[in-house]
Order: structure tokens, then sequence, then C-alpha cells
């Protein structure tokens, strides 16, 4: 029945801890999950043993944050069953310094507008590596200051350009560097939901560097987009991935574990990806030495 490949715990920006999302899946009769924090792989050998537990296969993951230079846009690549995921640690590392350096600035710029300790913002991010806009926009909930987490006073806060907006943009490597680093890990690299962000002039750099794969089914892509996508991922000769980017309570949009997936042989195609490259390599090694010989 396919995986929804696209999960978020509370190592990020998530509400439900690993055990918690798991379970939730198995409720839901969902077979596959890939647990896929921002720019943090520390759950993944405790999702595979809950996951083999529970009856549910946990796929390795991540999804690095990047920023495509030429264009100035955030771009997100999921990362996908890296063999040395510990060569991905130290891009993570510097990635979430950077996100944490922005979230210090903002966190002070809320506590001087509003009744709300910057105390309270990291309470709120109890179990994150790192602190995000939903765990600041929580807080604010907590002392009455709003009572929606995506309403008004998140847009004014939170939208680039809007008078009076305390958003920055940590500073991420660039697309071609992350793209690479997930190669090296061994992984695979994929284009994360590329109409949230308007990623699509981002493709050609991406394929420069060996994209693998497109997530086609998203939250932000209605069924014309993902047709779309799909088309590109044909052309390209790419894998295509889909999921619902679940983070619980912290969701932008009602959705549940499972609720969009990546269809089973769009995912057996994901899982025997690697293989299929290593036999082509050999393939090719092989013609050339019979050439050269």
């Amino acid at each position: 029945m396919g995986g929804d490949l696209h999960c978020h715990t509370k190592l990020s920006d998530g509400s439900l801890g690993i055990e918690d999302l798991i379970s939730l899946a198995k409720r839901r009769n969902i077979e596959t999950i890939a647990i896929t924090d921002h720019d943090c792989l520390a759950g993944t050998v405790r999702g595979r043993i809950i996951g083999e537990r529970l009856g549910v296969q946990v796929i390795q993951g991540v999804e690095l944050s990047a920023t495509d230079t030429q264009t100035g846009k955030s771009v997100h690549i999921l990362g996908y069953l890296s063999e040395f995921p510990d060569r991905l640690e130290g891009l993570c590392h510097r990635n979430t310094l950077a996100r944490k350096k922005t979230a210090h600035y903002m966190m002070l710029q809320i506590a001087k507008r509003y009744p709300v300790s910057a105390e309270l913002i990291v309470k709120c991010a109890t179990g994150s590596t790192n602190i995000f806009s939903c765990h600041m926009m929580q807080a604010l909930m907590e002392c009455g200051c709003t009572d929606s987490l995506y309403g008004d006073l998140y847009h004014r806060l939170f939208d680039p350009g809007v008078p009076g907006s305390i958003y920055i943009a940590p500073k991420f490597p660039d697309i071609g560097e992350v793209v690479d680093a997930v190669h090296a890990a061994g992984g695979i690299a994929v284009l994360a939901h590329p109409c949230l962000n308007d990623n699509l002039d981002s493709l050609p750099r991406l394929l420069e560097h060996g994209l693998d794969g497109l997530e086609v089914w998203h939250p932000s892509a209605d069924e014309a987009a993902s047709a779309e996508l799909k088309k590109l991922a044909a052309k390209h000769k790419l894998l295509m991935v889909g999921g619902t980017d679940f983070h619980g309570l912290y969701n932008k949009t009602r959705v549940c574990v499972g609720d969009i997936v990546t269809p089973d042989d769009a995912l057996q195609k994901l899982l025997g990806y690697k293989a299929r490259q290593k036999r082509l390599a050999k393939k090719a090694q092989k013609a050339a030495s019979e050439s050269a010989g």
C-alpha cells in the first residue's frame, strides 16, 4: 500500500515522539514510513528498532536545509537510506547552529514585544534539537497573545518582507553542496515539496549534481501539480516519492500520517534504487574495460 515518506517528530518541529509517531502509523495500517526530521538523524536507530517491534518499516531519512545561491530561495533536500549517515553529521551540525543563531534573535524580538519569556519558548521546544517558529507560536498561545498557531500573528512575525517581521533566514549551504553531501554518505537525494517553496527553477542545477528524485505527492501539490511533477520526474528519469510532511499538532493543514503516500511501485523503486545503480555502474565499468582491452 506504499508508504508515508515525509514525517517529523519532536526531534525537530513535530509534536509527537518517535514511538507515538510509529504507533499512529500502525493504527492507521501504514506499513512504511520515513522519519525525516530537519537536519537531524538522531532518531534513526530508535525509529528502526521501534518499527521492528510494532511491525512498521521505518526508512532512514533526513530533511536537509539548503539555499539556492543563484535564486536566493530556501530549498529542502530529503536524504534517504544513507549507507554512512555519520558523514552527514557535520552538515546537520552546521545547519543546526545556523538555525539556533537566528532563532535566538527572533526569541529576543518576541520577548520585547509580548509578555513571553525566552525560557518559556525554550520549554515549548523541549525534546527538539532546535527552536522553530512553531515553538515560538506555542509560547505566544500559552500566554494568550493569539488563539492560533498559523493565524494573522504568525504571518506578521514570520512572513519575509512583511513590515515588522522578525524573520531572519538562516545561512544554509548551497543546494549543490547538500546534494553532494547526501551522495557522499551513500544516500538518495530528493527535492522536497517543490511547489511549497517554488523550487522548480532550481531543478537544472540540482540535476547537474545528480539529483535522484522529486517529491511528487505532498499537501502543497494538488492533483494537477502532482501530474506535472510526475511528467518532470519521468522526463529526467527521477525517482518519485511522497508523504504528508506530518508535524502533528504543528501541521499547517489538517493531515494525518498516511493521508498522502508514495505508491507501492514508486516505493519499491526507491528501496531498490541503490542496488540498481551499483549494477549499472559495474556493467558500465565492465564494458569500458572490455572496450579498452
